[in-house]
């Protein structure tokens, strides 16, 4: 099931780009990301009490808030960037070199979660990593 959900990820990552590039342009990129954060956190606070799992917020640990909240950092100065390369950059240009993000994820898998890994994946991700070294030269 996993892998539904990741390939509608992607279809919707690609239409965050194009939609992003389209509503970034002539206004701040900080701005327009705040607009869209704004957004999100409508609909997923909304998805979380529609499905009635509003109330396992107190079953929430401190380091289950920590690495969220790390999380929710990471993402906040991910997003600040992506919008302000889309602003300048080709949406064609801008998300294939923010998926390096993949190849990173890869590498930080092995280093920091010890995660195990097969050669197709890291083969792959050397091939992100080439497609994203072509985009930039």
């Amino acid at each position: 099931m996993w892998k539904y959900y990741a390939l509608l990820s992607a279809v919707f990552a690609a239409l965050t780009a194009i939609l992003a590039k389209v509503g970034v342009r002539d206004i701040d990129s900080n701005l327009a990301t705040a607009i869209r954060t704004t957004v999100i956190l409508a609909i997923t606070w909304g998805v979380v009490f529609a499905t009635g799992i509003g109330g396992k917020l107190r079953e929430l640990t401190g380091h289950n808030l920590l690495f969220l909240v790390l999380s929710g950092i990471a993402t906040g100065l991910s997003w600040l960037f992506y919008f302000k390369a889309l602003q300048t950059g080709d949406a064609s240009r801008v998300a294939p070199i923010d998926k390096l993000s993949v190849a990173i994820t890869i590498f930080l898998g092995i280093v920091v979660l010890h995660e195990q890994v097969s050669w197709n994946v890291i083969v792959g991700g050397l091939l992100i990593v080439g497609g994203s070294l072509v985009l930039l030269l």
